[in-house]
């Protein structure tokens, strides 16, 4: 009986190890088929930085770097770099290299300012763009696709912000006639930080009225208004950024009367003052000349030297005997010769 009873207790004991070197097993040789069958621990990213500044009128450069599950890709690539959005966004330079060659021929280059630094093959699509305007201002998504036997593309989904900066520079400045024969100012200026505008000019003092709702463009332009100018005389408008100032005038006179009707007949009295100078200096013109060039209308022609009787006879065809004068017989002619009959 408890020999029996040790038999069974052994087989108990011997099941469960069993059991737990088969589930070892198993696990083990899963994980082995795991490690060779999975995708390499590489995979598709794109590396850029948050936000790039340059100044305007100089150039900036886009880093963008990339990895990819491929340990050795020697295909047929092309680099793209979009601005505004990405997947969707316009292009704005494009590159191709065929298959084992590091040289990327651009196919396309917006305006001609982009230049590809990077080396494609070495996962760099680094672009350099040059005489910056604050309209470049916004954010570019670089993009690389495989060819060939693997079909691969990837895209930086946020990008990398350029932030172009510049002074200010005014757009405009005029005066336009307002309401009730008033007379209002406009000022607009353009710099990145927007600038802050300054009314200055005749009793106003230093008074600031910016309003950035007018004119905007890309963020960068700001437009003042002054609505009613009540003085003659010089208004002055000045921008101011972090980067610098600048100022341009406007003039402003107006006719002071108590009607129209004097402010036109003045403005009439000097056009038509305009007009008999420029006829004085005319007329003195023309008389000068008259004075100066030689009188011969009213002198008669010369009559003309007529030409010899004896040149004629010379050049007389020789059909035409010359003409001889004849006198009677008798009669005295010194000199002349006689014709017989």
């Amino acid at each position: 009986m408890e020999r029996s009873i040790r038999l069974l207790a052994c087989l108990v004991c011997v099941l469960p190890m069993g059991s737990f070197v088969r589930t070892r097993r198993d696990t083990t040789g899963n994980l082995l088929n795991t490690e060779v069958h999975s995708a390499p621990t590489q995979r598709w990213s794109m590396q850029v930085p948050a936000e790039v500044s340059a100044a305007a009128g100089g150039a900036a450069v886009l880093p963008c770097t990339f990895t990819h599950p491929h340990r050795h890709y020697d295909g047929p690539l092309t680099a793209i770099w979009r601005a505004g959005e990405p997947y969707a966004g316009p292009q704005v330079f494009r590159c191709a290299a065929a298959r084992g060659s590091e040289l990327c021929q651009t196919a396309l280059n917006l305006h001609g300012r982009f230049r590809l630094l990077g080396n494609p093959r070495r996962n760099d699509l680094s672009l350099r763009l040059e005489r910056l305007a604050l309209a470049d201002d916004g954010r570019y998504f670089c993009r690389v696709e495989f060819a060939g036997d693997v079909h691969d593309r990837y895209e930086s989904r946020h990008g990398v912000r350029l932030r172009v900066t510049a002074a200010p520079r005014i757009v405009n400045i005029s005066v336009l006639p307002g309401p009730a024969h008033a007379f209002r100012a406009l000022c607009t200026a353009e710099g990145e930080p927007p600038p802050t505008l300054t009314w200055s000019g005749p009793a106003l003092g230093n008074l600031s009225t910016a309003a950035r709702g007018l004119g905007q463009h890309h963020g960068h332009q700001v437009t003042a208004e002054l609505p009613a100018l009540a003085h003659d005389g010089r208004y002055t408008c000045t921008a101011i950024n972090s980067l610098g100032h600048a100022e341009a005038s406007v003039y402003l006179f107006r006719f002071h009367s108590a009607s129209r009707t004097p402010a036109i007949a003045l403005l009439l009295g000097a056009l038509g003052l305009k007009v008999l100078l420029l006829l004085g200096v005319l007329a003195a013109c023309t008389t000068r000349r008259r004075l100066e060039d030689p009188v011969t209308q009213d002198t008669p022609p010369r009559p003309q030297a007529q030409e010899s009787n004896y040149e004629n006879l010379g050049q007389m065809s020789p059909r035409s005997p010359p003409a001889t004068t004849c006198s009677p017989r008798g009669a005295p002619q010194p000199r002349a010769p006689t014709c017989v009959p």
